[in-house]
């Protein structure tokens, strides 16, 4: 079977491209911005109405869908079939090394950095409702808030950007010639219909826009984070214009990469991102509270495998469709978030993982890469939460607000060398979110053509992020931050595109093991 895509045409320059799939995109990217330039507060309007309405009535089907994902992904790596190797390669395609370091990166993006700077804080300074008040135990309250980032960043997380759904698009596009598409995952439901109809378009559509939503925000928010953070260390003006120069620069760096495709940019960034962020915990490590750091790390986890269920199933108040309030604009908000990045982080997975078997795959995204994360999460947050520990008001005060990038030159400036570290902090944020934009200007455009796109659509791709962010933050802050809520809107329809994965995933492995 081949891709029939019947819609699948010629743009100029841009090689062969789904038409109405490029006009619908593009079409929204268009609208959104034009309708932040014309009225912020008519869009803001909207965005929160739609905000609202996914978090009280997806909210429950998302955790749902997130535990499921796991726990199946784990009984997966049980089956005999699990051994089945995928892609059609007798030997994996990138080393483990540059395997683990594409993954990693592209999905850590400025979160990496500044996320892990800023939640484990912010539940150190308010415990999470899940936890009664252990306010008379600081230990205990630092295991809480780490636990509590690591339910967010962690197992869950991971798994539903493509634990599952990597195996059946490798299963489909490798083995059955299906496209390396959104609209593949619908096929075990719709057939035909989802590969050549209307259904896919919309699939196709709606992940491709959640995407660029999820990627044009960290742009956008790194352009602000450089520029306060390039005041407060060199005196740079903290305006437009500096902002304006950040995003031209990583535009220019993720693009070229992008265009120089897997083997070459996407791949130098990821190891030169790896080989920084290690340098810098490690000299963290030594440096800093390191008994503290290991401490809290095994304290967090003991506290994250204690209350798993109970954090991951936690809707306080909200009951099964109620206002969303603590867990809306916590758990719900990484939820569609990340539910929004899964269709496409899973087709950027399949892409890279040409070889590997179907446990590896699993192992990968479920268990390594969390508690990867996890670790990553303590060394840097737990770290603020040991200083605040130790001088209070020296994290808390700059960070008031949930001032994100005052909290992480709060805590590097803190270190020995504090200077040198918080510079470096600065331009490993702005590797990563590199590392994330070229990716996902590489696996847009394969969704939109084919699984080896031609440069100038990478390029497109990559070009209309950067001036989308551009144009949003011209507008202020509130245009990203509107933009990066709207993720969770579109994460609905997308949440619906992964439900297939639940019982094909395991279709696929029983039917590969008998093979």
């Amino acid at each position: 079977m081949t891709d029939t895509t019947e819609s699948r045409g010629r743009i100029a320059g841009l090689g062969r491209v789904d038409k109405p799939l490029f006009a619908v995109t593009g079409g929204f990217i268009l609208l959104f911005c034009a309708l932040a330039l014309v009225s912020i507060d008519t869009l803001s309007a909207i965005v929160d109405w739609g905000f609202n309405f996914a978090a009280t009535y997806f909210g429950l089907y998302w955790q749902v869908l997130l535990l499921a994902t796991f726990l199946i992904g784990l009984v997966i790596c049980f089956l005999p079939g699990s051994r089945a190797v995928l892609g059609r390669l007798d030997r994996p395609e990138f080393t483990l090394f540059q395997w683990a370091a594409m993954i990693m990166c592209t999905l850590l993006a400025g979160g990496g950095v500044f996320w892990a700077a800023g939640e484990p804080i912010a539940h150190y300074l308010s415990t999470p409702p899940h936890f009664s008040d252990l306010s008379g135990d600081p230990q205990a309250q630092a295991n809480a808030a780490l636990a509590q980032a690591y339910l967010h960043w962690g197992f869950l997380a991971w798994a539903i950007l493509g634990s599952l759904t990597t195996i059946m698009l490798m299963h489909y596009h490798y083995d059955l010639g299906l496209p390396l598409a959104p609209r593949t995952l619908l096929y075990p439901v719709f057939g035909d219909r989802a590969i050549n109809g209307p259904i896919g378009l919309i699939a196709d559509a709606s992940c491709i826009i959640a995407v660029v939503a999820g990627t044009v925000g960290p742009i956008g928010f790194l352009g602000l984070q450089m520029s306060y953070g390039l005041n407060a260390l060199f005196g740079i003006p903290d305006d437009f214009a500096t902002q304006a120069l950040v995003i031209l620069a990583l535009a220019g760096i993720y693009t070229v990469s992008a265009i120089s495709g897997l083997e070459k940019g996407i791949q130098f960034l990821s190891k030169a991102n790896v080989i920084l962020a290690f340098a810098l915990l490690a000299f963290i490590l030594v440096a800093g509270p390191t008994l503290t750091i290991f401490k809290g790390f095994f304290g967090g986890l003991g506290t994250y495998f204690e209350n798993f269920f109970q954090m991951a199933m936690y809707r306080g108040d909200a009951g099964m469709f109620g206002a969303p309030g603590w867990l809306g604009w916590w758990t719900v908000f990484f939820w569609g978030w990340f539910l929004g990045y899964g269709p496409l982080m899973a087709i950027f997975i399949a892409r890279v993982s040409r070889g590997r078997s179907i446990r590896s795959i699993i192992i990968m995204l479920s268990v390594a890469a969390p508690l990867i994360t996890n670790f990553w999460f303590t060394i840097i947050g737990g770290s603020g939460i040991a200083l605040e520990q130790a001088t209070p008001g020296i994290i808390s005060g700059p960070f008031e607000g949930f001032n994100l990038p005052a909290g992480l030159l709060a805590i590097t400036q803190a270190m020995p060398m504090g200077f040198l570290l918080s510079l470096l902090f600065l331009v490993l944020t702005m590797i990563f979110v590199a590392t994330t934009s070229d990716s996902m200007s590489f696996v847009i455009a394969t969704a939109m053509s084919d699984d080896n796109p031609s440069a100038a659509l990478r390029a497109f791709w990559g070009l209309a992020m950067g001036v989308m962010a551009l144009i949003l933050i011209s507008t202020g802050s509130g245009g990203i931050g509107k933009l990066q809520s709207f993720i969770v809107v579109t994460a609905v329809p997308v949440s619906l595109v992964l439900l297939p994965s639940l019982w094909d995933a395991v279709r696929i492995t029983l039917k590969l093991g008998r093979n």
